[in-house]
Order: C-alpha cells, then sequence, then structure tokens
C-alpha cells in the first residue's frame, strides 16, 4: 500500500469513528505496524490535520473536518 493511501485511509478511520481509537486498531485494520501509524498521525498533525488525542490513549478527529 503507498503511504499516500494509508494517510487518506487513516483520516477515513477517523472521520467514522465518533470515539477515540487507538493506534494499535488503526495498525490491525490497515496490517501495519503501530509504529507506522504513529508516525503517519504525527506527520499528518504536522500538515494541520485536526487530529487530537496521543500515544496510549487514542486518536481523534475534531468536528467539521
Amino acid at each position: 500500500m503507498r503511504r499516500a493511501d494509508r494517510l487518506f485511509q487513516i483520516i477515513q478511520i477517523l472521520q467514522r469513528r465518533k470515539s477515540v481509537i487507538t493506534a494499535d486498531r488503526i495498525a490491525e485494520e490497515l496490517e501495519v505496524s503501530t509504529r507506522t501509524i504513529y508516525r503517519d498521525i504525527a506527520d499528518l498533525i504536522g500538515n494541520k490535520v485536526p487530529i487530537r488525542g496521543e500515544a496510549g490513549t487514542g486518536y481523534i478527529l475534531e468536528r467539521g473536518f
């Protein structure tokens, strides 16, 4: 899977969730390592995607995105 596709899929997973989701669950769904998800989410946040959360707790996309 291309990285751009994976980043888009992470956003889609976060959009369809109304509650927090852990990096482990995202990694399981996308069949990649948890470390890859942490790295990808850090890049998304760096590119101004409004993701809230932290490692170990979980992530959520802010409303309206």
